[in-house]
This record gives structure tokens, C-alpha cells and sequence, in this order.
């Protein structure tokens, strides 16, 4: 299909007369006669009527029409799309994000972006994970990164990459430093969990029921991940946690990890969008950049 012969054929149809849409296109009126035969002869149907009001569209035309706009638009937005892409001059980026990725992976990633877009404003809303899916199906984030994935056709889920959740505990537990529990004892523990629609509990959940353990024993929940660790620091319980997230604690000797026999707790970070929605050029290139800085850092086997 020639793109020349649709921008022709709408000509004729917004003007009404052949000679009209010969200047508006800049050709001769014969030429703008022959594109149209052409379509004609391509498509198998007369596509226009001569009319005392003009040249109108058959109910083939019609048909066309509605497509050929379709078709000229796109093909007009495709230089500016690639434009702004190259420059993404002013633009506004919302970004979702569940507690760990907005604490830790976006952080990261955000100074190597506005070094390349630096006209690019950022703002990053944060939650859990069934809130951030939430907020990118109501269209009020426009991407987002979560620690689950929930089966939802109408999404996207792109992996980034794995993390570990490490059983965190205070100084009061510190006998078992270095000996793997069982899953038994392990629900014999006060815990301290985060709330029911966070990714971290989520993982947990379905890990433990995987296993066949018994249910934990929750003493508390907590909303966030700062919260939990503070709890578990003072005392109130053991806590799965982000090994991102508890890596100073441990480092500093505030937590120690606790291993659990037969369990082996690790997730994947997702980048989420709406799935038949086509990213605005700043959410593709940060989209674009997380997974790019994902790449470098993965080691090579």
C-alpha cells in the first residue's frame, strides 16, 4: 500500500474535488487521477462517487478511509515519536515502585538516566506491589517494578533479574548463629511479617506452602521493610527480609541470617506496564535503562 496514494485519496475525500486536492497536495490533477485508479485497481472497488456536493466515498471509501487515517497519522508521529525520543526535552516520568526496588534499584538507576536525559522530571510513588499493579491498571503510574508477579492478562511483566530474602534475626537468637533450623522450629518463632500485599510476604507465603511447612507465627505486621527491621533489631521477632535491604544490619552486626533446612527463598523484580499500551519514549528508556544496568551487573558464567 503506497503511502503517497492514501495521503492523495484523504486529499480528495477533506476537499471534495480532485482539482482542490491537486493543490493541496502538489500535484497535477491527472496524477491525483491515476493514485486514485490505482487504489481502485489495488483494492478491487470504487472507492468515489461524484456527487452535486462533491466528491464523497463509496461505502468502500469508507472503509478506507477510517483505516488510510489510521495509517497517514501513525506515519507522521513515527520522526517526532523519534525525536522526542532523542531528546526527551521537558518531559514527566511516574514511576510505581513496591518497597525494595523504590529504596534500592531505582535510587541506582536514576542518576544514570538524567545524566543522558537531563531534562526528564521524575517523580517515584511507592507501595506495595498490589498497589503499584493497581496504579499502573488505574493509569496513575505509567510503569512501575514490583517483587511478584501477579497473572493479570491485561499487564506486562518484564523480569529483572533475582534477589534472596535471608531469615533475619536479633542478638537474642544469636545460639544459633550457624545452625540450620528446621521448618518446624521456624514456626515455632514470633515473626515479624509485612502486610498481606506486599511481594516479600507473597514470596514467603508461597514458598512455605511449596515446602508443606506449617504456618508462621505471627506476632505482628508491618508495612514496610524499614519497619520490619527495626522490629526484628529490637527483639520482637524473625523476619524473611530483602538480603539487599538487611546488608548494612549484617555488615554492621545488628542482624544476623538464619538458614532454614529445605528452604530456599528467592524472587524476581518485575518491570510492569499495561500490556496493549505503548510506553511514552521517557517510560521506554528508563524501561530500557534498568534492564541495560540488569546486563552489567549479572556475572558471567
Amino acid at each position: 500500500m503506497n503511502l503517497k496514494r492514501l495521503e492523495v485519496f484523504l486529499a480528495v475525500v477533506d476537499c471534495g474535488s480532485f482539482s482542490k486536492a491537486a493543490r493541496a497536495v502538489h500535484v497535477t490533477q491527472s496524477t491525483v487521477s491515476q493514485h486514485i485508479a490505482s487504489l481502485e485497481e489495488l483494492l478491487g472497488s470504487k472507492l468515489l462517487d461524484r456527487t452535486p456536493r462533491g466528491i464523497l466515498p463509496t461505502e468502500s471509501g469508507k472503509i478506507l478511509l477510517r483505516h488510510a487515517r489510521k495509517i497517514v497519522a501513525e506515519t507522521r508521529e513515527i520522526p517526532r515519536a523519534m525525536k522526542r525520543l532523542a531528546g526527551l526535552e521537558d518531559a514527566v516520568l511516574t514511576i510505581g515502585a513496591s518497597n525494595i526496588p523504590g529504596n534500592y534499584v531505582i535510587p541506582e538507576a536514576i542518576p544514570s538516566f538524567l545524566a543522558r536525559y537531563p531534562r526528564v522530571s521524575i517523580t517515584v510513588i511507592q507501595g506495595d506491589s498490589r498497589e503499584t499493579v493497581e496504579r499502573i491498571k488505574q493509569e496513575r503510574v505509567e510503569i512501575g517494578i514490583v517483587g511478584t508477579r501477579y497473572a493479570d492478562k491485561d499487564l506486562l511483566f518484564t523480569p529483572l533479574g533475582r534477589e534472596v530474602l535471608m531469615l533475619a534475626a536479633g542478638g537474642e537468637y544469636g545460639s544459633a548463629r550457624g545452625k540450620p533450623i528446621t521448618m518446624d522450629e521456624l514456626a515455632k518463632l514470633p515473626y515479624v511479617a509485612r502486610e498481606p500485599g506486599s511481594g516479600t510476604q507473597k514470596t514467603v507465603q508461597d514458598a512455605l506452602i511449596r515446602a508443606g511447612a506449617e504456618p508462621l507465627n505471627v506476632r505482628i505486621c508491618l508495612g514496610s521493610n524499614e519497619a520490619v527491621k527495626r522490629a526484628v533489631v529490637n527483639g520482637i521477632g524473625v523476619s524473611f527480609i530483602s538480603e539487599t535491604a538487611i546488608r548494612g544490619e549484617i555488615e554492621s552486626g545488628e542482624l544476623f541470617a538464619l538458614s532454614v533446612k529445605g528452604l530456599d527463598l528467592s524472587r524476581s523484580f518485575h518491570i510492569v506496564s499495561r500490556l496493549r499500551r505503548e510506553l511514552s519514549p521517557q517510560a521506554a528508556a528508563f524501561k530500557n535503562m534498568l534492564l541495560e544496568l540488569h546486563r552489567r551487573r549479572r556475572p558471567r558464567r
